[in-house]
């Protein structure tokens, strides 16, 4: 059953969400525009701001499910963690897609919203206050990415359980993900949500 569910998680969060919306809405394919992304913000860059709702909701709902998922099936976190990480694993390197997906912030968020809500909405948090300050959705998921291993530290009070540690997995891979955002943010080149045209 464990096994099984590792496989359902990956698959559930392969789900091309945002490839989805942009081809049946403006026939194109969000891999070939933009960030290359098929994640919501490439999608409300290239698509419109509904559809990235949408998709960002949808994506959000893909690590939160997978995670509820191992906890009603197998109720151990090591379990829980794995399938979390298997969603995200999906979102990002999609077999639809050959390989080719988003950057998992969303899906990510919707795992922490799943092993801990406090921790998933102080992320949140934190994300939508950098992204009011600043206009930028990449520097505000960087920095909640940043603060995510910190927050979890701070609810669990422990650096061995498996919620840090995926914490910490998910800190770097969302930084390493963003490495050519980082670049376009130090060179001041990064779009802004208020210049979007869609």
């Amino acid at each position: 059953m464990n096994i099984f569910i590792i496989f359902i998680s990956y698959f559930l969060g392969s789900l091309p969400t945002g490839f989805l919306f942009g081809k049946f809405l403006k026939n194109i394919d969000l891999r070939l525009i933009g960030s290359g992304s098929t994640g919501a913000t490439n999608v409300l860059r290239n698509v419109g701001k509904w559809p990235a709702f949408f998709v960002f909701i949808i994506d959000v709902g893909k690590g939160l499910l997978a995670v509820k998922i191992a906890q009603y099936y197998t109720n151990q976190n090591l379990f829980e963690v794995l399938a979390g990480i298997s969603a995200i694993s999906g979102h990002i390197w999609p077999i639809w897609l050959k390989g080719k997906g988003g950057k998992a912030v969303a899906t990510g968020l919707g795992m922490f919203l799943a092993l801990s809500w406090k921790v998933g909405f102080a992320s949140l948090g934190i994300f939508l206050i950098i992204l009011a300050k600043s206009k930028i959705v990449s520097l505000s998921s960087i920095l909640a990415a940043i603060f995510l291993p910190l927050l979890m530290f701070l609810d669990i009070g422990a650096t061995n359980h498996p919620y840090f540690l995926i914490s910490l997995v998910v800190s770097i891979l969302v930084i390493l993900k963003h490495r050519t955002n980082i670049r376009r943010i130090l060179r001041g080149e990064e779009s802004k949500i208020n210049n979007l045209n869609k």
